[in-house]
């Protein structure tokens, strides 16, 4: 496994990492520690091993959780210095008797229709003080560079009216697609559409409003 090389999600799915989610170019878990205390010594614990690795998680610490996002930042996704440090961190936690859990782990992307994103994608930098990819070749998306606020990319569009124009892209875990169409689908949406599955899955609340659940399967080395 090269530590430098970015991985496919299908090479990452073959790590069977236990409790990890691959979500848009990072792996993510959470964990249920079920008090503030639990929780800042687990994050000691994987600061220690991190430092000592050279290889740095994003940790969120709330009162009963702990959200660990791992990225290779160099190549924006995964690596096999992820994969490592994914394996050191399940280990900490399972000796601190706690667990790691992808079913309730999800990314949230906010896809802007436009039929001409250039002219606007300005405007949205500039009020969300957000930074533009096209340094990576990416010429239609803007990340915070806190990576707080969801990625916005821009989707190309007709010029119908009327349309939607904002839509949120949710990535989850492959095993979770299910399980979330039918919680919408019994909350009254629908499923407008399972054409490019496995790829996403496109819904519609009862009033129209459409949105995607993604995941990295069929998305080749990009996703």
């Amino acid at each position: 496994m090269d530590g430098m090389a970015k991985m496919t999600g299908q090479q990452i799915a073959e790590e069977r990492l236990e409790g990890w989610a691959f979500l848009v170019d990072g792996l993510q878990s959470r964990v249920r520690t079920g008090d503030f205390a639990t929780g800042l010594a687990l994050v000691n614990a994987i600061g220690s091993v991190a430092e000592e690795m050279d290889h740095h998680p994003d940790l969120d610490l709330r009162y009963g959780h702990l959200d660990v996002r791992l990225t290779s930042h160099d190549v924006r996704g995964v690596t096999g210095r992820d994969i490592r440090l994914a394996k050191a961190v399940s280990a900490l936690v399972a000796d601190a008797g706690l667990r790691l859990e992808a079913v309730s782990v999800s990314r949230l992307e906010l896809a802007l229709d436009s039929p001409g994103h250039a002219k606007i994608m300005p405007f949205w930098k500039a009020v969300l003080a957000m930074r533009d990819m096209s340094e990576y070749g990416v010429g239609d998306e803007l990340r915070d560079p806190f990576g707080v606020l969801p990625l916005v990319w821009f989707q190309e569009s007709g010029s119908e009216e009327p349309r939607q124009r904002w839509h949120p892209d949710i990535w989850v875990d492959p095993e979770q697609v299910q399980p979330r169409i039918d919680a919408a689908v019994a909350a009254g949406g629908t499923l407008v559409s399972d054409e490019d599955a496995p790829s996403f899955w496109v819904l519609a609340d009862p009033e129209g409003n459409r949105v995607c659940l993604c995941t990295w399967q069929d998305r080749g080395q990009n996703q």
